[in-house]
């Protein structure tokens, strides 16, 4: 955990505007049968697409995310988030988005979501989050994802270099510095990706090809959990069974490996325990003398002693403490775990995974609770002093109910009056202005703050959020479209709406590169290029 990152990536220090036309034009006077080739056009080009292939992300992120790792280990209110994104566009129009509302995308970073592809992404339509769905899809939504924020730098920046051009044709010298300077500074909405491995599809060797395919679509950090390949489960289902910790540490250094084979030393392993809530594993841990790893996986086993009287055939014996000792195996084959080791498990999961080349943990909690969060937490850093967490602030919790549960608690503890409330239908509308709702409501608002405050968690995310999003504005447009609205329910709640606040793809052509195209065109064909971008294109309305 002493880690260094490596130099700032010329990446990070992008060439400025009149640096990049002089070198084209440098090149360019060397090339004298490049007839109608452009210097300004070859620079703007180039600017457009800053970063050339997968592994140029990987590794600009990938600096981003160390300092921003940095930056909280000394200041935890700067925190990092993120949403799920099953899509290229839904990207995209999160971190335009971004870019809008606060001018800079500093912390913002993209999470992938395993469960998303098996539901959304798989060509065998939807599925379980169990490791089900093609492991092929995970690097092709990676690449997608970065195709399409590239697409928005390549997009923004189109429209200022237009506006210096209309600049230059009117002889506004104030306008035409003013723009070069947003081209000089303009911040890219190309950010850290946290892809998930799932269990990493099969063996250690498995894992590795899968990590080097992610990392050279552009994954600057990979999240891999130890669970037992063939039987994951979603974090949030029951059923889980968990790996010796030597089976999962192998998969965690083919991450790494993967990492330093294609020169991304500043790639980050995200390490998720699913302890808490696993009371199953598949195997019985190697173990070489007493207290080695092994062995200390092997003393949370649910385990009854055997003797010549009770000795069955085919019993699995291990020694514990001097003692013959039988763990108990199910019909299914797998060996349980003693009731009530969880958080011990997870504690000693998140140690030695730190110890063996992980940079941040995952611990798949229940709930949203800072303190059980954090009561591992102060043990692990006891530890690890600068351990750290990224934490799922899932849409599998019900936040509502969760937190007036918490408050609730917390007031009958204290001795207040909590008569006027049923505990047990505290989800009901009719409580929203109480007290109570509102106490829960602003612990939920202050949630990521308080917790990276306390519990040391350095990158909230929510796994699923676009998913529920995108159900809920089509249920929204269908019952509004097909209703009595009609036409009104989309023009109303949709295009009105896109209009008043600002929203990019209301100019859907724009968005999809249609002026990009025809600046293109006029690179490539001059005066005779035919453009799509001309006074009756209808997105001139919308001006």
């Amino acid at each position: 955990m002493n880690y260094q990152p490596r130099g700032i990536s010329p990446l990070l220090r992008p060439a400025s505007y009149q640096s990049e036309v002089e070198a084209a034009q440098t090149l360019l006077k060397t090339q004298p049968t490049w007839n109608g080739v452009t210097a300004e056009a070859v620079a703007r080009m180039r600017l457009q697409n800053r970063f050339k292939t997968g592994l140029d992300v990987a590794r600009y992120t990938a600096a981003l995310m160390r300092a921003d790792m940095a930056a909280y280990d000394g200041d935890p209110t700067k925190y990092t988030q993120s949403l799920g994104c099953w899509h290229g566009f839904i990207a995209q129009q999160k971190l335009i988005s971004v870019k809008k509302h606060f001018g800079k995308t500093d912390r913002t970073y993209l999470y992938l979501s395993g469960w998303m592809i098996a539901a959304l992404r798989s060509e065998f339509g939807p599925l379980p989050d169990q490791s089900m769905h093609e492991k092929t899809s995970v690097p092709a939504l990676i690449e997608e994802l970065y195709t399409f924020l590239r697409q928005a730098d390549s997009r923004e920046l189109n429209d200022i270099f237009r506006a210096l051009d209309k600049a230059r044709k009117e002889g506004d010298k104030v306008r035409e510095k003013e723009l070069i300077g947003k081209i000089d500074n303009f911040q890219t909405h190309v950010v850290p990706v946290i892809a998930d491995i799932d269990a990493g599809f099969g063996n250690a060797e498995a894992t590795y090809l899968l990590a080097k395919k992610m990392i050279e679509a552009g994954a600057c950090a990979l999240q891999i959990e130890n669970q037992v390949s063939d039987e994951k489960q979603c974090g949030h289902q029951d059923g889980k069974v968990t790996v010796p910790h030597d089976v999962f540490l192998a998969k965690i250094r083919a991450c790494r490996h993967a990492f330093l084979e294609l020169g991304v030393e500043d790639g980050v392993v995200v390490t998720r325990t699913d302890s808490l809530g696993a009371g199953l594993t598949q195997q019985i841990a190697v173990s070489h003398k007493p207290g080695d790893i092994g062995d200390q996986y092997n003393s949370f086993l649910d385990c009854e002693e055997v003797t010549a009287e009770n000795a069955k055939n085919g019993d699995v014996i291990i020694n514990r403490n001097g003692k013959m000792m039988r763990p108990k195996r199910l019909p299914s084959n797998l060996y349980q775990f003693r009731p009530g080791t969880g958080e011990d498990r997870c504690v000693l999961d998140c140690i030695t995974s730190l110890q063996n080349g992980a940079d941040l943990l995952w611990i798949e909690t229940e709930k949203p609770h800072i303190e059980q969060i954090a009561k591992m937490v102060d043990r692990i850093r006891k530890v690890v002093p600068n351990a750290k967490l990224a934490y799922n602030n899932s849409p599998s919790f019900n936040w509502t109910l969760n937190f007036r549960w918490q408050v609730y608690d917390a007031m009958k503890e204290a001795g207040k009056d909590v008569s006027q409330y049923n505990r047990a239908e505290l989800m009901k509308a009719e409580y929203d202005d109480t007290p109570l709702a509102k106490e829960a409501d602003e612990r939920i608002r202050t949630f990521q703050a308080d917790s990276a405050k306390r519990a040391g968690i350095f990158h909230h995310l929510i796994t699923l959020p676009t998913y529920h999003t995108a159900a809920l504005s089509t249920d929204n447009l269908a019952r509004e479209y097909f209703g009595e609205q009609g036409m009104l329910g989309y023009v109303k709640n949709v295009q009105r709406a896109e209009i008043r606040q600002g929203i990019a793809c209301v100019k859907h052509q724009n968005m999809a590169g249609s002026d990009i195209g025809d600046d293109h065109k006029e690179y490539f064909a001059g005066e005779a290029a035919l453009k799509a971008g001309g006074v009756h294109n209808t997105m001139n309305q919308f001006g």
